[in-house]
C-alpha cells in the first residue's frame, strides 16, 4: 500500500514553464510597528526585466493578486504566475496587466506546528492594507486583491475571515492549490486542530457573509501523496454557491495529475489560472469582476468544461451563417467526414424530423481545435438553407484530441436541423463525425468485483456495435476503499491510420475526472479510484466515457486491485500509524508489568508483543461505542460527560472509515512495533558493545533514584523548556535516557560474560552453585530492568519524533526568538522530564515490590482503547496517554 501511494501513479505529464528574462523579487517596506512585530516576514513584489525597472518606484496600475506560500514554502514559488502573466499582458500589449506580490514566511513548517499560523493570517492582513495603499492615488485604484494560496497558504487566506478587523470585501477571488481544506493532513498539535476548527466553522456559520468571495480550490490528484485531494475539496454549503473544487486531472487543457510542488509551476495548470484572470477582468473598473456570477462563469469555463471557444460573458443566441459555403444535406444515422486541404466551405445539414421517433440523442465531434464555432441549431422547418442559427458550439466540450457535442433531442424541440460547419482548410487535417442513437444503446451497465474477490474474478463487457460514443456505468462502485484496474482492448476491421481513442473515467458527484488518450487497435490499463466517496443522496454512478474510433470494438474488463485497496487504505490512514503502533508498544508494555506481577521476571519485548496486543482486545469496544453514538439518549450521556467525539465516529460521517481497516492499521502497527523493538535491542546491544571495547568495566551497583544531582538535572531541564522549546527539553532527556540505557546494557553484558549467566538463562534456569547467588540475582535484576528500559525508550522514542516538528521550528527560528510561543508541548515536557529522570535510574526490583503494580500493569489497556478512539485525528494526545501510564511505574518506584 505504502507503494502504491508513493511509487505507483501516471508519470508527470506537466510542462515546465520557463522565463524570458531575469525574475526580480522587489522587497516592500513595511510599516515600522509591522516590520516589528514581524521580524521574520516579508512582502515581495514579482518582475522580470524591464517591467521590474518601471516597477521600483512603486508606482502601480495593474490588478493586484498576492501568493501565499504553504507549509516550508518559498516567496519565489510566485514565479511561474507572475512570468506567464506578463507574456499575456504583452500580448494584449498591457491593455491590463497583473502586479504578482508574494509573502516570504521564512519557510516555516506549518503544516506540522500550528502555533504560527493566527501569526501568518494577521500579517497577510497587513499586507493586504500595505498592497492597496499602493494603489490609492492610481485611476482604476483597487479595492481588493486576488490570493493565491498554495498548500497551507490556502488556509491561511481563508483564515482572514476569522479575524475581527478584516473587511471581506478585500477579498474577492481565492485560488488554492493543493490545500487541505476538511483536516490538517497530521494533526501533531492543538493549535493546528482548533485554527481549522476555528476557519471551518466561520465558514460554514457565516456562509452569507461568503457570499461576494468566489473560492476555487484544485486539487493535484493521486500524485500528490502529501495532500490528498479529497482533504482539497471546500465544504459543499447550500448558502455558499461560489466555491468550486476541482482535481487537476479534470483540469480541460490540463487532464494531469500533479505532485505537492509541482502544482504550483504546472504549465497547463499555470496557463488556465492565467487565462481566468484576464477572463475575469471588467472592461470599466479595469479590476477583477464585482459580479459572482460571472465569476463562476469563467471558473466553470477554464477548470470544469470548456466549450473550446474563447470565453463570452453573454453570447448571442442567434447568429447568422455566411451563404457563400455549399449546404448538402445528410440523411444517414451516422456520418464521418476528413477534411485536408479543402479550398471551398461547406454546411453539413441534418434533418432532425425524420430522426426523432427512432433516436433520442444527437453525437457530434471535431478534432479541429480552433475555437471558432462549428456546430448549430436551425429553426427553418422547409428550406434547405439556413441564414440564422443557434450557436450550439458553446454546448461543447473538449477533449485531448478532439471537441463533442451531445444534445438530447427532446430538449430542443423547435430545431429542425443541426448544420456542421466546415470551413476552408489549406494544409489542415481533421475529421468531423456525427451520429443519432438511442440512449439505451450506448448506455452499458458493468457490476464492479468485490473487495474481497482479490482480482482473482473479473467483470467483463463487449461492446459490439461500431458506434462514436459509448457510456460504461460502473454499478456499486461509490467508496473510497475501491481500487479497480480497468482494461479497454480495441480491435479494428482494418489497419487504416485512426483518431486514437480517448477513454475518459467520469465521477458525476465531484470534478475528479481522468483521461487517458490510447492508440487504436491498443490494451490500455486505467486505476479507477475515488477522492470523495458518494454522497447519501446522490444515486448516480462513475462512468467510463469511451469516445471511439467508428468501425472498432472494444472489450471492456474491470478487476479489483488489492495493491491499489491498500493503497487507498495508507492514503486516507498513513497519519493514523503511529496511533496503532504506540497502542501496540503500550499493550506490551502493560503485559511486561503484568508478567513482572506474576512470575517476578520481565519477558522480552517481541515475545510479550505477540502474546499481549492483540486487536480484540482494544477495537470491539470502540466499535461499540461508536454504535451506541447513534442513539440520542446515549449521545446525551456521553456529552453530560465532557467527552470528545470518539475519532471513528468523525471519519464514518466523512465516509472516511474502511470495514476492517482498523484491523489492517493495528496489524501494520503490530509489524513495526516489533521491528522498532528488534532495532532497540540490537542498537543498544552494539552500541554497549562498542563501548566495552573502549572503557574499562565497572561492577553492577544500585543507585538511588533521587539524588540533589539528579534534583538539579530536573530543575535545569525544565527551566531549558519554560525558557526556550519543551520539545528540545524531552531530546535532551531522551538522549540522556538512551546513554543511560546503553551504560545499562555494557554494564550487563559485562558482568554476565564475568559470571558467565547470559541474560536468557538468567530467566529460565538456577545458576550454578559455583557462582554466588547474590551476583547471579544481581545479573538477573539488570537483565530485566534492562528490557523493561528498551520498552519505555520504544515508547518515549514515539513522544519524541511527535514532538519533533515543533523541535525543528523552533530551531529555525532561533534567530528571532528564543522562546518557543506558543509552545504544544511545553508543560507535558516538564512532566516527562521528571519522570524519565527517576525510571532511567529506577529497576525492576522496586516495581516488584510495589503495591500499585496490579494497577500499574491493567491501566496500559484501557489506555490503549482510548488513544485508538481519541487520537487518530489529534495525534497530540498521544504523549498525554503514555505520560500517564508512565506516572504510575514512576510511583510504583517510589511507593
Amino acid at each position: 500500500g505504502v507503494r502504491d501511494v508513493l511509487f505507483l501513479y501516471e508519470e508527470n505529464r506537466c510542462s515546465m514553464t520557463y522565463m524570458y528574462e531575469y525574475p526580480e523579487y522587489l522587497k516592500i517596506k513595511l510599516p515600522k510597528k509591522t516590520a516589528r512585530r514581524y521580524p521574520a516576514y516579508e512582502l515581495y513584489l514579482y518582475g522580470e526585466g524591464n517591467y521590474a525597472e518601471e516597477n521600483k518606484n512603486l508606482l502601480l496600475t495593474g490588478i493586484p493578486v498576492l501568493f501565499l506560500p504553504g507549509n516550508a514554502g518559498s516567496y519565489k514559488q510566485v514565479r511561474s504566475l507572475g512570468s506567464i502573466a506578463l507574456r499575456k499582458a504583452e500580448d494584449v500589449d498591457f491593455k491590463y496587466h497583473f502586479n504578482f506580490f508574494s509573502v516570504n514566511f521564512n519557510e516555516e513548517l506549518v503544516a506540522l506546528y500550528g502555533g504560527s499560523l493566527q501569526r501568518q493570517t494577521k500579517f497577510v492582513h497587513e499586507c493586504i492594507k500595505v498592497i492597496l495603499k499602493l494603489y490609492r492615488d492610481g485611476e482604476f485604484a483597487p479595492t481588493s486583491v486576488a490570493i493565491v494560496g498554495h498548500s497551507m497558504g490556502g488556509l491561511v487566506a481563508r483564515a482572514l475571515l476569522t479575524l475581527k478587523s478584516f473587511r471581506p470585501e478585500l477579498i474577492n477571488l481565492l485560488v488554492t492549490q493543493a490545500t487541505p481544506h476538511v483536516a490538517p493532513v497530521m494533526p501533531l498539535d492543538r493549535y493546528l486542530t482548533d485554527f481549522y476548527t476555528a476557519v471551518n466553522n466561520h465558514w460554514m456559520l457565516k456562509a452569507q457573509d461568503l457570499r461576494n468571495l468566489t473560492t476555487l480550490s484544485v486539487a493535484g490528484g493521486f500524485r500528490d501523496y502529501q495532500v490528498r485531494s479529497g482533504l482539497a475539496f471546500l465544504p459543499r454549503l447550500s448558502q455558499h454557491d461560489s466555491a468550486l473544487s476541482v482535481v487537476s486531472s479534470a483540469v480541460p487543457r490540463a487532464w494531469a495529475s500533479t505532485d505537492h510542488l509541482s502544482i504550483v509551476w504546472c504549465k497547463e495548470l499555470i496557463l488556465a489560472t492565467v487565462r481566468a484572470l484576464f477572463d475575469l477582468i471588467d472592461e470599466n473598473t479595469r479590476q477583477i469582476t464585482e459580479d459572482p456570477k460571472k465569476r463562476m462563469s469563467v471558473l466553470n469555463h477554464h477548470f470544469v468544461r470548456h466549450p473550446a471557444k474563447i470565453f463570452e460573458e453573454n453570447p448571442e443566441v442567434f447568429t447568422e451563417l455566411p451563404g457563400i459555403f455549399m449546404w448538402i444535406t445528410v440523411k444517414a444515422s451516422k456520418w464521418t467526414y476528413s477534411v485536408y486541404n479543402d479550398s471551398d466551405g461547406k454546411y453539413f445539414t441534418f434533418p432532425l424530423a425524420s430522426h426523432r421517433k427512432s433516436y433520442s440523442h444527437v453525437y457530434c465531434e471535431n478534432s479541429m481545435l480552433d475555437t471558432s464555432s462549428w456546430i448549430y441549431g436551425c429553426m427553418n422547418n422547409n428550406s434547405s438553407v439556413c441564414l440564422e442559427a443557434t450557436d450550439l458550439s458553446w454546448r461543447a466540450e473538449l477533449l485531448p484530441t478532439t471537441k463533442v457535442v451531445m444534445l438530447k433531442l427532446q430538449d430542443y424541440p423547435s430545431l429542425s436541423h443541426v448544420v456542421i460547419q466546415v470551413p476552408a482548410a489549406v494544409g489542415n487535417k481533421y475529421t468531423l463525425g456525427c451520429e443519432f442513437f438511442k440512449e439505451d444503446s450506448r448506455t452499458v451497465q458493468l457490476p464492479v468485483t468485490h473487495l474481497f474477490s482479490f482480482g482473482l474474478s473479473s467483470s467483463k463487457i463487449l461492446l459490439n456495435s461500431t458506434g462514436l460514443l459509448y457510456n460504461v456505468q460502473l454499478q456499486h462502485f461509490n467508496q473510497i476503499y475501491q481500487a479497480f484496474k480497468i482494461y479497454i482492448e480495441s480491435h479494428c476491421q482494418s489497419l487504416k491510420e485512426r483518431k486514437p481513442s480517448v477513454y475518459r473515467l467520469h465521477i458525476p458527484w465531484s470534478h475528479e475526472d481522468s483521461v487517458i488518450v490510447a492508440k487504436v487497435p491498443s490494451l490500455t490499463e486505467m486505476s479507477a479510484k475515488l477522492h470523495i466517496a458518494q454522497p447519501p443522496n446522490d444515486s448516480r454512478a462513475p462512468e467510463l466515457n469511451i469516445y471511439s474510433s467508428s468501425d472498432c470494438q472494444y472489450e471492456v474488463i474491470l478487476k479489483t486491485s488489492l495493491l491499489q485497496v491498500l493503497g487507498q487504505i495508507v492514503r486516507f490512514h498513513a497519519g493514523a500509524f503511529p496511533v496503532y503502533i504506540v497502542s501496540n508498544i503500550l499493550l506490551t508494555y502493560g503485559g511486561q508489568l503484568s508478567t513482572l506481577r506474576s512470575t517476578g521476571q520481565c519477558s522480552d519485548f517481541s515475545l510479550e508483543l505477540v502474546r499481549t496486543a492483540k486487536p480484540y482486545k482494544v477495537e470491539p469496544l470502540i466499535s461499540i461505542v461508536v454504535f451506541l453514538q447513534g442513539f440520542n439518549w446515549f449521545r446525551e450521556i456521553w456529552e453530560s460527560l465532557s467527552l470528545p467525539e470518539v475519532d471513528a465516529a468523525v471519519l464514518s460521517s466523512q465516509d472516511a472509515w474502511f470495514p476492517l481497516v482498523s484491523l489492517i492499521l493495528f496489524l501494520f502497527g503490530t509489524g513495526i512495533a516489533y521491528w522498532s523493538g528488534v532495532f532497540f535491542s540490537t542498537s543498544l546491544r552494539l552500541f554497549s558493545s562498542l563501548w566495552l571495547a573502549l572503557i574499562r568495566p565497572t561492577v553492577l551497583q544500585k543507585d538511588k533514584l533521587i539524588t540533589p544531582r539528579r534534583l538539579c538535572g530536573v530543575l535545569s531541564l525544565a527551566l531549558v523548556s519554560w525558557t526556550t522549546c519543551g520539545a528540545f527539553a524531552v531530546f535532551l532527556i531522551y538522549l540522556q535516557y538512551l546513554f543511560k540505557d546503553s551504560d545499562h546494557s555494557r554494564e550487563t553484558s559485562q558482568n554476565s560474560s564475568i559470571h558467565t549467566v547470559t541474560p536468557q538463562s538468567s530467566m529460565d534456569s538456577v545458576p550454578e552453585t559455583s557462582q554466588p547467588l547474590a551476583n547471579s540475582t544481581t545479573i538477573a535484576e539488570a537483565v530485566n530492568s534492562l528490557k523493561m528500559h528498551v520498552t519505555i525508550l520504544n515508547l518515549f522514542t514515539w513522544i519524541v519524533l511527535l514532538n519533533l516538528p515543533s523541535l525543528i521550528y523552533w530551531l529555525k527560528n532561533l534567530r528571532y526568538n528564543v522562546r518557543l510561543d506558543p509552545d504544544p508541548c511545553r508543560f507535558t515536557a516538564i512532566i516527562i522530564i521528571c519522570i524519565l529522570e527517576i525510571l532511567m535510574n529506577s529497576s525492576t526490583s522496586e516495581v516488584k515490590s510495589s503495591k500499585l503494580l496490579k494497577i500499574a500493569a491493567k491501566v496500559p489497556l484501557p489506555l490503549s482503547v482510548a488513544m485508538l478512539a481519541f487520537g487518530r485525528m489529534h495525534l497530540y494526545r498521544v504523549p498525554h496517554f503514555v505520560t500517564f501510564s508512565l506516572l504510575l511505574h514512576v510511583l510504583c518506584c517510589v511507593v
